[in-house]
């Protein structure tokens, strides 16, 4: 049975990704580099791929020069997050120097988006009392990075 693993397009800058990356999830490692030889297309010696590991799930970036591909929404990696301190956590470290988005969205500074996920967001929407389940998807809907206390307060409220 095939493998299947994620390859991130950069034009140059993936090595600087995949360290960044690895630098904001524990357990994470970069496994193996390989670079371009005499036949191209980019620079011999640059940096072709680096295979990398964040926290167990397998990446690779690749630097394939500049194709015009650009990173947009349709793609995100989503990061589940047991609490608050860890919505602070990856919300902060993968937005620095990104954007913000709605609804637990952040755009990293490679362009790369992500959604920061409390498992507590899934336990109240799938809450047995619908009524209780729309009002935490509601406040969800009007917030950037999730806050867990006030989606707790926003189902509570009825």
């Amino acid at each position: 049975m095939p493998r299947i693993r994620n390859c991130l397009w950069f034009d140059d800058n993936g090595e600087a990704a995949a360290r960044f990356y690895t630098d904001v999830f524990p357990n994470s490692t970069i496994t193996e580099i390989t670079h371009y030889g005499s036949a191209g297309p980019m620079p011999a010696g640059s940096v072709m791929t680096v295979l990398f590991e964040l926290d167990g799930t397998p990446f690779m970036v690749l630097n394939g020069g500049e194709a015009g591909f650009r990173f947009d929404e349709s793609i995100s990696f989503v990061v589940d997050c047991a609490d608050q301190d860890e919505v602070d956590h990856y919300w902060d470290a993968l937005g620095a120097d990104g954007q913000p988005g709605p609804c637990g969205w952040v755009k990293d500074r490679y362009g790369v988006s992500w959604q920061i996920v409390p498992t507590r967001l899934d336990e109240l929407v799938g809450d047995p009392d619908p009524e209780r389940g729309q009002r935490a998807m509601a406040a969800m809907l009007t917030m950037g990075k999730i806050d867990i206390a006030e989606l707790e307060r926003a189902a509570d409220a009825g």
